[in-house]
């Protein structure tokens, strides 16, 4: 029996056949190299920075940012891809010459195409036509080549069908994102964040904050945090139109919205298979005007521009930090700088696409100049 449940159609063989061999090893030196090229690219890359974000210091709480923007290819997403190619290669899916196709909203698959251009591969990414053509540029320019669809919800059935055409693989890292990933160590985000923090003076986070895309990044936080027992708490943030949040409150997880999210990287029309809700101890749910606000009162705070889903993680640990400011607590909490905000000048820094969009960051951002004035959470 086939993985999808189809019954072969061929007699078994006879008993006079006692021994197969399938052993390739050209294939497997192939693989073997590539696997060197993928890790080399992890050594040669240093780690990335946590940033302290300024707050009131009367308060007592720090509020730390692990700027992921400072991978080779720019995201949180080099983590996932590099993570994906191993996989694939160490389970014998990609091999030489395999055209690697992948379902993605844009960072992923830049980050794809690297590694893909690394190893000599072709790779398409198929993603919705709404995509912002600074992350479609970047695909090209990687040497990748980009399959647009009309509809969100269509990317994975025509990814899985261009694989099977053309005989490559179809990474899915919506399916492969918290299996990929070693969460127990390894130099994964999770532990990086926690030896970065030793020396600091809450040195255990009273709360991690991330958003939910494949679901893998807090997959790897909720298992490690456990693993190593952390009482640090994981909260996931989910913008509008996003299936995560009423699928997490209401325990289901074929929940699907059919409509795609503005908040580009995260939030997805259905619960996808790599999230996994058992791990995540609070959900929050943020207007995308929130994550715009928060995303440009990140500008205006510290002078560094960031894509959208940095703001909708910090919508989410602003209002938890004004919590603990509320019960008179101390602490940190620590959340992600996703990707750098030059990949979105055209739409979440562009307030002509804002406006053309229906929204009004405004009222979100006087949240933020209270909370930043009085500790106090408005909203």
């Amino acid at each position: 029996m086939h993985e999808d449940g189809r019954v072969s159609q061929h007699p078994p063989p006879g008993p006079e056949v006692v021994d197969v061999d399938r052993s390739d090893p050209a294939g497997r030196a192939w693989v073997e190299r590539a696997i060197a090229v993928v890790e080399a690219d992890a050594v040669r890359s240093a780690d990335t920075h946590l940033l302290v974000h300024p707050l009131p210091p009367e308060w007592g709480v720090d509020l730390y940012l692990k700027d992921e923007s400072t991978h080779p290819t720019g995201s949180l997403k080099h983590r996932l891809a590099r993570s994906l190619f191993l996989h694939a290669l160490c389970s014998g899916w990609i091999t030489e010459g395999s055209t690697v196709v992948e379902a993605s909203s844009g960072s992923t698959a830049v980050s794809e195409a690297y590694f893909a251009r690394m190893l000599g591969l072709p790779f398409v990414a198929v993603m919705p036509a709404s995509t912002s053509p600074e992350k479609v540029a970047l695909i090209e320019f990687a040497g990748g080549r980009c399959h647009f669809v009309e509809r969100a919800s269509d990317v994975y059935d025509e990814a899985r069908r261009l694989a099977d055409e053309c005989g490559g693989h179809y990474l899915d890292q919506f399916t492969h994102a918290e299996r990929a990933t070693d969460w127990r160590g390894n130099n994964t985000i999770a532990e990086s964040v926690f030896e970065q923090l030793a020396l600091e003076r809450h040195p255990v986070p009273e709360w991690v904050v991330v958003g939910a895309g494949t679901g893998g990044t807090s997959a790897t936080f909720g298992r490690y945090l456990r693993y190593r027992r952390h009482p640090t708490r994981l909260a996931v943030v989910d913008p509008e139109n996003s299936a995560f949040f009423p699928g997490w409150v209401e325990d289901e997880p074929a929940w699907t919205t059919g409509t795609p999210s503005r908040i580009e990287g995260i939030g997805r029309p259905r619960v996808e298979p790599s999230f996994l809700p058992s791990v995540v101890d609070r959900m929050i749910r943020v207007p995308d005007a929130a994550s715009l606000a928060a995303v440009r009162h990140l500008e205006r705070a510290t002078g560094r521009r960031a894509g959208g889903s940095t703001g909708t993680n910090l919508w989410g640990a602003y209002r938890l930090i004004a919590e603990m400011v509320a019960a008179g607590r101390t602490g940190s909490v620590v959340t992600l700088l996703c990707d750098g905000g030059e990949r979105y000048a055209h739409t979440y820094h562009s307030d002509a696409w804002v406006a053309a969009q229906g929204l009004d960051p405004a009222p979100y951002a006087a949240v933020l100049e209270e909370f930043c004035a009085t500790g106090r959470w408005t909203a």
